[in-house]
């Protein structure tokens, strides 16, 4: 998009090109606009007021233009993008209107449909060794992420299915989130943090403060890269040197409900349930 500045310009190269406007003004053709009028000249202003609503104009056309490619692209019927728009718009206990995708909202209040949509999260992926549609769901509680209750789920899966195309598998991922063992010596300055990784000027533990950001800051579904999790570690005032022994993690098994082994990440990983929790910071040591 173009700057006021250039746009400015644009204007006065031609406003100065112009003969009769030569003519009138007495400059030379071509000459320079700001050599041949002042910042505080009337045509100055003028330019600039043009300039800045021309610039205006073409930002909110831009950004129009945006919406609409991006509202084009999200309601691309079928698509994973809008399998997820869909579960995100979920709404426990109220009905769909007949023969449409939309909740029927007659007699709700703002609070009451707000507080319906129960599906904070949600990431759409098709499995890797067969033709399925995979959508994971969470909720929220206390500012954490959680799973949605079954009663919750079971009418979501219902809802879900009632949408999806027919002949498409699709699987509902509501689980626990995956657990983070860690594994982590960290050298630290004695002079800004006691042995035991606690601030001496703040009292808090400034490394498991930040490996809890880290994790917020995650999108659903989203990699947890080793190498960024030390990047975040290394920004902590006191620490000096992050040594990274080993990273596991484990998840619910759809089969048995459980969590089974935790399995080594080497360098990146992607939960199954959308999400990571750190099961302890027991495994953490620091050292001078």
């Amino acid at each position: 998009m173009r700057t006021i500045t250039v746009i400015k310009k644009e204007m006065t190269v031609r406003f100065m090109s112009n003969a009769n406007l030569a003519e009138a003004y007495g400059y030379k053709i071509d000459s320079s606009f700001e050599e041949e009028f002042s910042l505080l000249s009337l045509e100055n202003i003028f330019f600039d007021i043009v300039a800045f609503a021309i610039f205006i104009l073409e930002k909110l056309f831009t950004q129009h233009s945006k919406e609409v490619k991006q509202s084009i692209y999200e309601q691309k019927i079928g698509s994973l993008r809008w399998y997820r728009n869909k579960a995100l718009a979920f709404q426990y206990g109220f009905d769909l209107i007949t023969d449409t995708d939309r909740f029927n909202n007659d007699g709700a209040n703002e609070d009451q449909i707000n507080g319906s949509k129960i599906i904070k999260y949600s990431a759409v992926t098709e499995a890797v060794d067969e033709t399925r549609v995979i959508v994971k769901i969470a909720g929220e509680s206390d500012e954490k992420l959680t799973p949605i209750t079954p009663d919750q789920q079971s009418a979501f899966e219902f809802y879900i299915k009632e949408l999806r195309f027919a002949g498409t598998p699709l699987t509902v991922i509501n689980f626990e989130p995956d657990r983070l063992y860690l594994t982590i010596d960290i050298q630290i300055d004695r002079l800004v943090l006691l042995d035991n990784g606690v601030s001496i000027r703040d009292g808090n533990k400034p490394v498991e403060d930040a490996l809890q950001q880290y994790m917020k800051e995650l999108p659903f579904n989203g990699e947890l890269i080793l190498q960024s999790m030390v990047d975040k570690l290394q920004t902590v005032e006191g620490v000096v040197i992050v040594n990274v022994i080993n990273v596991e993690s484990s998840w619910i098994d759809g089969n048995t409900n459980d969590y089974g082994q935790p399995e080594p990440i080497d360098i990146k990983k992607i939960p199954e349930s959308g999400y990571f929790e750190i099961v302890n910071f027991d495994s953490i040591k620091y050292v001078v």
